[in-house]
Formats: structure tokens, sequence, C-alpha cells
């Protein structure tokens, strides 16, 4: 491998400028070409970046100076498009989640074992450094024994979001709420505090006319013998950012999207990072490129022989794991 890795992107849809513009901001990245089964999706993204278009993902994999695919179509899909890649011993990048169902994990899992590619799989938010910090104080000890974590994430989408589309549908999105936007919330949750060891949940449709769930609460046992709850919704009007919120005998974290917002250790009130929110919580175009852009980077890293931690597909698979058994254990 090169120092310069060369990038393509499959699926030409909104999150496909958020990698476009990560691959573009970085001096070891470049990218090369696009493709979609929509041909003039293709087309209209590979003239706004001055890539080329191909018409195909064969023709993306016949070509040898491509190093990495990254996938951005719909959830249903990521499973045997990544399978594909990795079958051409190329790497790839799989946008949340990696799959929809952990046997569709397990089929990427076996094939990256057989493969010279790589899997990296998109969960930005724990490229933070408030989220990095967080997850040290809760390793540490310093907030004492962690008796509750908490996930908030009461998002709303309003009915266009759904309408003539692949969301909120079981084949091609999974599931809704959950799934779609509560994997980073329930990613870092695991990532911080630890596995989850029982879950018991109600999953619901209660505003918009769609297959999958538009509202969900579960109760959780983690396997450090904290306990919490799990909340998920696309229809609480009109959306409130992501929270963590983790107590234990000693102190306390509140996260918001990716920013301690509070922090008390030992009774005293530490310093915290200013947060901005972003509008994520009702607006889906409001993801910026800048967390992307560091996760390229590290596959970049890897790539070039540097050994360093990335979500590669069996952190990838965790967050499915928990999200299937909130489904399979719901009322």
């Amino acid at each position: 491998m090169s120092n310069k890795v060369n990038f393509a992107i499959y699926g030409c849809g909104m999150i496909s400028g958020v990698h476009a513009d990560a691959i573009n901001s970085l001096d070891k990245a470049r990218l090369i070409g696009c493709s979609d089964i929509r041909l003039s999706a293709a087309e209209a993204f590979a003239a706004k970046y001055g890539i080329c278009c191909y018409k195909s993902l064969e023709e993306i994999l016949s070509n040898d100076g491509i190093d990495v695919v990254s996938i951005c179509t719909p959830n249903g899909t990521h499973a045997d498009l990544a399978i594909k890649i990795l079958e051409a011993d190329k790497s790839v990048i799989v946008e949340k989640p990696m799959a929809i169902t952990v046997e569709e994990c397990d089929r990427i899992i076996a094939s990256a074992e057989k493969s010279k590619g790589r899997v990296m799989v998109i969960s930005q938010l724990r490229t933070s450094a408030d989220i990095l910090s967080a997850r040290d104080i809760v390793s540490s000890g310093k907030l004492g024994k962690i008796v509750l974590c908490d996930l908030y994430m009461k998002f709303y989408r309003s009915s266009d979001y759904y309408k003539g589309s692949w969301r909120g549908t079981l084949a091609m999105d999974g599931g809704g709420a959950i799934i779609n936007q509560g994997i980073h919330g329930i990613d870092l949750l695991q990532y911080i505090v630890g596995p989850v060891k029982n879950i018991k949940s109600f999953v619901k449709t209660l505003f918009h006319e769609i297959e999958a769930e538009d509202a969900a609460v579960s109760a959780v046992e983690f396997e450090n013998g904290a306990i919490g709850v799990i909340e998920a919704s696309t229809a609480t009007f009109p959306g409130f950012d992501r929270e963590i919120k983790i107590h234990g005998s000693n102190g306390y974290i509140e996260i918001r999207n990716n920013c301690i917002e509070r922090l008390i250790i030992d009774g005293q009130e530490q310093a915290c990072s200013k947060y901005v929110s972003r509008g994520e919580s009702s607006n889906p175009a409001a993801v910026t490129y800048e967390e992307h852009a560091k996760q390229y980077k590290t596959l970049i890293d890897v790539l070039n022989g540097i050994d360093t931690e990335y979500v590669d597909q069996y952190e990838g698979k965790k967050a499915v794991e928990i999200i299937q058994r909130i489904y399979a254990e719901k009322e």
C-alpha cells in the first residue's frame, strides 16, 4: 500500500457528500470515482466532485487503482455489497449500521477473514475527544460504582422523510428509530459503559405511517451490574439532542451528542466544553464531515501499516447485537 489511498463511493445519496468531503480533506486520501444504481445520481455526484462515474460496483472493483470502497446505500444492502468488495480484496468503509442483522454481520466477518481488505464501520462520534475522555473516566473508576446509564435519543422526522423512501421499512432500513437514528447513541453507550447483559423493551409505531417503530423504550442491565434505559424516537417534536447520562456512586457525567456537558467527581463540578447544537435532532442533513474524516484517517493509517485502534467489523457488530436484542425482547 502506498502512502496515498484511493477511494470510490458506492451510493450517491445524502450521506455520500459527507464521505466525499471527508476524503477530500485528507492529504493521504484521493477520491477517484463513484457509482449508484441510479446512473443520473452518480453522474451528478461525479460532476460535482470532478471524479469518474462508474456504471456499476463491478466496474469499480475491476479497477486495480482503487483501494477502498465506501458504502453509502440503504442499510439492507450493506452486507451483500461489503462482501462483494471484500471478495475483490479491497477494503470497505460501511455506513452505519454495519448490517441489519447479526447474521449479516457474521457473513461480513467471515468474508473479511478471508480477504486482504479491511473493514471499517462508521461510528464517527467515537472519534470525539469528549467521548474518549468519558470512556477513560468511567473505566478509571473516578465515578465510583456505576449505577445508572441512560440514553435519550428523542429526534423528530417529518412524514416527508419517510414518504416514498426505504427509510422505516424492515427490508431496507432494518427497523426505524432504533437502528437508523438510535444506533449512534447505543454504540456510544456500550463503548463507554461496556457490554449489555439483559434487555426488556416496548417498541411501537405511534405517529408515522411506516412499517417500523418510531418510538421505543428499553430497560437495560449491563454486565458491570448497572441498569438504565434506552429511549429512541423520531416522533418527538421538535427534536431534542441526544443525551447520555451516567451516574456512579462517586460522580456523574452528562453527554450531549458528543460533548461532555456536565461532569461531577468527588462532589466537585469539573470544567466542561461549551456545547453547540448542530440541529441533527430535527435535520438529517446537519451531519458534518470532520468526524468522518478522523475515521478515514484511522483506516488510512492502518492500511499504511500503523497499528491503531479503529471501528472494525467486530466493533461494528456490537451495536447491531444490542439493537437486534431490543427488537427480539419487545413486549
